[in-house]
């Protein structure tokens, strides 16, 4: 049987489905050698460093969880975040999204693709769907690499919590993936704003370092006193609040509010784009869509966003100035002491003892403001821990000096007496190790208001 050709009505050229489009894009992607080298090595590099760092002597203790590295495996992935949060995360969206739509400015293919899908509104879709593909691939690398390059070089161990409480394997295992995950919401807002770079200024570079100079802009804010609703309302402070998921209870307020702020922005810098890059003329050939009001239209949503996020949050947390204040800083380091000194117990062989035996106190003092108005950031915090053993009637003291940021963390550096936290080794199942009460990590929950009665005394975990 043979087919014939009857007249009939002319064929209308069909959109290409959403679906098509975006394979069509994540193939144009992938298929870069850029683009091919940052997944390779977001899938290799993370082991190797962690699995390196783990295995020297000297250890990165200024860097969240980098103390812990000789114990646990679930260690190195959080270093890894917390360093992929200040420099490769911005980086990998800077050249994944901030050259996603002006690469073809650079090649002048607009023309040819309009014609082969017949929708702008799919084309943008397609995108920004593909991009968002390989941004996510290369996170998931991030975080599955460092976690195999732990657990390989150190083992699947338990996690000392950002408080001194003991996190079990499977605990410390889930709290890492959340983090991972939470970090995301902040990723996909600089992605956003790759993505409207791209769009508006087109062939300029400034598109493509766009989302590494917002980063870099914010990281530098969360380094000033500044009150704690702007500091809330940079989508930057969800790369730090995720340590909040490591305190016993966890701190899930900061956390929540950066997630909440990110996805904001992610979706209001999506929407500029996606409303600039339609009413583009793609009929001018030599109009990349830049322009004084194209960028106009760019920035100053971007700017009303975070002053209207400030005035909103501001009555929420009801918490003015930095967030930092004596009673806080007091029940923080007072916590972190009570159950560290259960772990040096443990590690010397010493009868057990509980929290809540020990009623451990703090008194902390800022430079030479001894009463409730200590306050803010600054390395002259000075505390000092009491607390009491069963059938004991001496009260135990112990001296620490505390170097707290702006963002709310601090370190702990042992002033004496030597016997309690000072600088000895500890023989554990791991290996020597240094004793759990001469230095550690603590944090600060910024926007938890001040119980009453708790403004000049220690509090007891």
């Amino acid at each position: 049987m043979t087919a014939t050709l009857t007249d009939g009505p002319v064929a209308v050229a069909r959109r290409v489905p959403v679906l098509r489009g975006y394979r069509f894009e994540l193939v144009k992607l992938v298929t870069q050698w850029r683009i091919r080298l940052l997944v390779l090595a977001c899938w290799i590099v993370p082991a190797l460093f962690v699995t390196a760092v783990s295995r020297q002597s000297t250890l990165p203790t200024d860097t969240l969880f980098g103390r812990w590295m000789h114990a646990t495996g679930w260690a190195g992935p959080l270093v890894m975040l917390g360093f992929a949060g200040t420099w490769v995360l911005p980086l990998l969206t800077s050249v994944v999204a901030g050259d996603v739509f002006a690469a073809e400015d650079r090649l002048g293919t607009w023309r040819h693709l309009l014609m082969a899908v017949r929708s702008p509104r799919r084309i943008f879709v397609a995108k920004a769907l593909a991009s968002l593909t390989v941004i996510l691939l290369l996170v998931a690398g991030l975080a599955c690499s460092s976690v195999a390059g732990g657990l390989v070089a150190v083992g699947n161990r338990p996690l000392v919590g950002l408080d001194g409480h003991l996190l079990t394997p499977g605990d410390a295992a889930g709290k890492v993936l959340l983090a991972w995950v939470c970090a995301l919401a902040p990723t996909l807002a600089l992605a956003a704003i790759g993505l409207l770079g791209s769009v508006v200024l087109g062939r300029s570079p400034m598109g493509l370092l766009l989302p590494a100079l917002v980063a870099l802009t914010m990281q530098l804010a969360q380094m000033l006193p500044l009150p704690v609703a702007v500091r809330l309302a940079l989508p930057g402070y969800a790369f730090v609040s995720w340590n909040g998921l490591f305190a016993d209870p966890a701190q899930l307020t900061p956390l929540l509010v950066g997630v909440a702020v990110s996805l904001v922005w992610a979706v209001a810098a999506t929407t500029l784009a996606f409303a600039l890059f339609v009413r583009r003329d793609f009929t001018n050939q030599s109009h990349d869509g830049s322009g004084r009001r194209a960028l106009t239209l760019a920035v100053l949503p971007l700017i009303v966003l975070p002053a209207a996020t400030v005035a909103v949050l501001a009555p929420v947390t009801g918490v003015t100035g930095s967030g930092i204040e004596q009673a806080k800083v007091q029940r923080s380091v007072a916590t972190a002491f009570a159950h560290l000194y259960r772990l040096q117990t443990e590690e010397l062989n010493r009868p057990d003892v509980t929290e809540a035996q020990l009623k451990a106190t703090a008194a902390c003092s800022k430079g030479n403001v001894q009463d409730s108005s200590a306050q803010g950031s600054g390395n002259d915090w000075r505390c000092v821990v009491s607390w009491h053993l069963p059938d004991v009637e001496a009260t135990g003291t112990a001296v620490y000096q505390l170097d707290v940021t702006p963002d709310g963390r601090f370190v702990a550096d042992g002033d004496g007496p030597k016997e309690v936290n000072g600088y000895f080794l500890v023989r554990t199942p791991q290996g020597d190790a240094p004793n759990p009460l001469w230095q550690f990590d603590g944090n600060v929950e910024l926007p938890a208001n001040t119980p009453k009665g708790q403004i000049n005394a220690g509090i007891t975990p």
